[in-house]
């Protein structure tokens, strides 16, 4: 297994590089900037927030300046922050990594005016590129195809619904101010346009703070076909090949891939190539770039000799690997030496793409539940397992112990794979996926494996509405009687280990003595979706093999072989499966003598192949709160209480206190980790609205109720029941 970057073309150095360079961002991104300044002999310097102190980029960076509480607005993305700490600690420059201030032209000034050189484009690129009206009706002027729409600055919700019919539908509107397709939103039907609307300029207003929006025509079938180019302040301007990006969802990247399988499939795929080159190179002249950009075009699978240009992103973007495998130059010092002044040494005929590279985000989220976005604490991590082979890259911002915050973005790595051929690279990818482990966390990994092993997928039938399509059928892995056995051994032999005071009589003991044979132990385990399951144990299971029942089920053969204190092979009639441990004590409130497993973990995380689970080990109290709660919430009945499914923001309130409102109804919408929640009543009713927006609120939290309207069975009944009362 291969683990390093690619290696660079030797650059003649005319000037000297950068003392100290401050990198203006976190997670996986800063820990990769900060990689390249230490192999380039520059000191490094990483900013914080609260909720960041304990984070990967800050104990790997040089230096580290805390600037401010954990809300982005006060401090990752506080422009008079990150100046002051470049004042503070000597930076000479900034580099912003994506997202935040990275296209932020107002930061791009203020270092100017400071002089502290930004590594990224100049304020003109800035200033034309960061408007997505502008920069479409800009390089359209030079010559560079755009989709058909309305990009007019200033338009109101009336005009962009006059103007909606002469673009077509279906459309999508998409806000000027937007990247990394947050804030878009696909219109099927003009009866949709003015509440699409509505919430477009409130996601556009809060993730940008810029409201314009314009439409484009929707192309069906579409792929999204990137260019990476690099520009120095010499006049010199090449690209380094296409990225495909058409695997999304919500217009998020998952999958993405160099080169592009589309191309590759083309006769003539090598001159589409160089045209759609030329054109991005040209988009980057147009504005006089400087540095790593990448203009991104949408390509119809119908005609794949036509593109048409979306938007140039002036930075650096995440999936910027699969470029540096397939080429071997790191972008990132590109940057860093195009910023100190110096003049590409790599030429257009210079550069050669070798083999294929794909690379998959892992997000912290459940895909099953709307891609929902998860916290958690990360208990045990093995990102690059010593059993994958192939040539593999993992940027990463994890940390074992390290908590996910809900406050910013939850993407957390990456795992690129490379190969001669692209069925290599996808086979290399799923191995490496298979063994990666990040216990605590809910992860997409198993549906990562689902999509990059569909057959559509491995033949290189892609477009951006694939994984939509898809994602209905994909089977997601689910609790079995081996994830059940494993637990309820793993207590049951922590118990035994544990157990370090001799009972005074056999009364006393938790082993299931009995005159005649002992009882069976039975361990009542807490599953996801809040249910019980039982598992009976006869034997020492630390001595052997073991008899275990699930349920009311048979009693089968099993056994429990550790490896490492992390990792163990539960065998089930004789089948074997080997797990990721991680075991959460449950301290004061955990275990105890009431317990069969006492001694024994309160919750336990088991992982393989890329899936993981979470199960409790449940005492007497535990279980029969989840009784009584089963109880309370009978299959098909409907939950009055709307509770907000991660900690986050209230964003909006839809309805009033006292409103009449129908079953299915939004009430109000949730912010957590960049994307907007919306919450529905589950029951018709009268809403009472506890929270207000710009609220914060907590994971469960009750944020409405709903008082359920009777039926008409409802009030007969209760008439029937007040009559008979009558005289009582």
């Amino acid at each position: 297994m291969t683990v390093s970057l690619p290696a660079v073309p030797s650059a003649t150095r005319q000037q000297p590089l950068f003392n100290t360079v401050l990198v203006a961002n976190r997670g996986e991104i800063a820990c990769r900037v900060i990689r390249t300044l230490r192999a380039l002999g520059i000191r490094s310097v990483a900013v914080y927030s609260d909720a960041d102190a304990g984070a990967r980029h800050v104990r790997e960076a040089d230096t580290a300046v805390r600037i401010g509480p954990a809300a982005a607005a006060e401090s990752y993305l506080k422009v008079e922050a990150i100046i002051q700490a470049c004042r503070d600690t000597g930076a000479e420059a900034v580099h912003p990594g994506y997202g935040f201030l990275s296209e932020n032209v107002d930061f791009a000034r203020a270092l100017e005016a400071a002089g502290i050189t930004f590594i990224g484009p100049g304020v003109e690129s800035l200033n034309v590129m960061g408007d997505k009206i502008r920069s479409k009706n800009h390089v359209a002027g030079y010559g560079v195809p755009v989709v058909p729409g309305i990009a007019e600055p200033g338009l109101t919700d009336t005009q962009l619904i006059g103007a909606a019919p002469a673009v077509g539908f279906p459309l999508l509107i998409k806000p000027s101010a937007g990247g990394g397709g947050k804030g878009m939103h696909i219109v099927e039907r003009a009866a949709d346009l003015p509440a699409t609307l509505e919430t477009a300029r409130r996601v556009a207003a809060s993730a940008f703070g810029d409201d314009t929006l314009f439409l484009e025509r929707l192309v069906r079938m579409p792929r999204h076909i990137e260019v990476q180019i690099l520009a120095d302040n010499h006049g010199n301007v090449i690209h380094l090949g296409e990225r495909e990006c058409s695997l999304q969802r919500r217009h998020q990247k998952v999958i993405e891939e160099a080169p592009s399988p589309l191309l590759e499939s083309l006769h003539d795929g090598g001159a589409t190539r160089a045209r759609i080159g030329e054109a991005a190179c040209q988009a980057a002249r147009s504005v006089h770039y400087s540095g790593a950009g990448t203009v991104e075009f949408l390509v119809s699978d119908e005609a794949p000799d036509e593109f048409f240009f979306m938007e140039m992103n002036t930075r650096l973007q995440v999936e910027h690997p699969v470029t540096e495998m397939v080429t071997g130059v790191d972008l990132v010092e590109w940057q860093v030496r195009i910023a100190a002044g110096e003049e590409l040494t790599v030429r257009q005929a210079d550069v050669e793409l070798s083999g294929h590279a794909v690379e998959a985000r892992v997000y912290a989220e459940i895909p099953e539940r709307n891609f929902m976005p998860s916290t958690g604490t990360v208990l045990l991590l093995d990102e690059m397992p010593d059993q994958a082979a192939g040539t593999i890259r993992v940027d990463s911002a994890l940390l074992e112990g390290l908590e996910i915050s809900s406050s910013y973005d939850p993407m957390i790595s990456k795992v690129i794979a490379w190969g001669p051929d692209r069925t290599v690279a996808l086979d290399t990818l799923d191995a490496a996926l298979a063994g990666y482990t990040a216990l605590g966390i809910d992860t997409n990994v198993e549906y990562l494996r689902l999509l990059i092993n569909d057959d559509d997928v491995r033949a290189g039938h892609l477009d951006t509405g694939l994984i939509e399509r898809k994602m209905p059928d994909f089977a997601f892995r689910r609790i079995d009687d081996a994830e059940l056995v494993a637990a309820a051994l793993c207590a049951v032999v922590s118990g035994e280990q544990d157990s370090t005071v001799t009972p005074s009589g056999p009364w006393q003991a938790s082993n299931g003595w009995r005159i005649g044979e002992p009882a069976p132990r039975r361990i009542s385990l807490g599953t996801p979706d809040g249910g019980i399951a039982t598992v009976s144990v006869t034997g020492q299971v630390a001595a052997g093999p073991v008899q275990v029942r699930v349920g009311e089920g048979p009693w089968r053969r099993a056994s429990l072989r550790f490896f490492r204190r992390d990792r163990a092979e539960v065998t089930l009639d004789g089948e074997a499966t080997e797990y990721s441990l991680a075991p959460v004590s449950g301290g004061p409130g955990g275990p105890g003598p009431g317990n069969p497993a006492s001694g024994g973990p309160a919750e336990l995380f088991l992982g393989n192949g890329g899936w993981s689970c979470r199960l409790e080990v449940l005492t007497r109290e535990s279980r029969l709160v989840r009784v009584l709660a089963s109880i309370h919430l009978e299959e098909g009945t409907a939950d009055p209480e709307v509770r907000s499914p991660m900690p986050g923001t209230v964003v909006s309130v839809a309805v009033s206190n006292g409103d009449t409102v129908e079953a299915g109804q939004v009430l109000l919408s949730v912010e957590a980790m960049k994307m907007e929640h919306q919450l529905v009543a589950e029951v018709a009713g009268t809403v009472h609205i506890s929270v207000r927006a710009g609220q914060p609120v907590k994971a469960a939290q009750v944020l409405a109720t709903i008082h359920p309207s009777l039926t008409d069975s409802d009030a007969d009944s209760l008439q029937d029941s007040n009559n008979t009362g009558k005289g009582a």
